[in-house]
């Protein structure tokens, strides 16, 4: 079988992908997001975080599609984005916590 080279711009975006993963914080606000939809106020609360912390770090997922949001009022509302990603997060999750 011949090896097939990943597309620069696929390569590039794979790589921000696996990096905003590799945050503790970034992992933290997808876990909940994966269970429920939430507020930046209500991910800032459950998570015990800043609202600033919350929404910076919201931003760096959204640019990278990992999360999505609506707009309720004056209110935004987050979501996963990807069931893909999800998988990937709870199947990292369910490895490291195998024993």
């Amino acid at each position: 079988m011949e090896h097939q080279e990943l597309d620069e711009e696929i390569l590039y975006t794979v790589a921000q992908t696996f990096k905003a993963l590799g945050d503790p914080t970034r992992i933290r606000i997808l876990h909940l997001l994966a269970q429920r939809e939430c507020s930046v106020t209500e991910i800032a609360e459950t998570l015990h975080l800043k609202q600033s912390t919350v929404s910076h770090q919201l931003a760096v997922l959204k640019s990278l599609r990992l999360v999505k949001f609506r707009r309720e009022g004056t209110t935004l509302y987050y979501s996963h984005d990807d069931d893909h990603v999800i998988q990937l997060l709870e199947q990292t999750i369910d490895h490291v916590s195998h024993k």
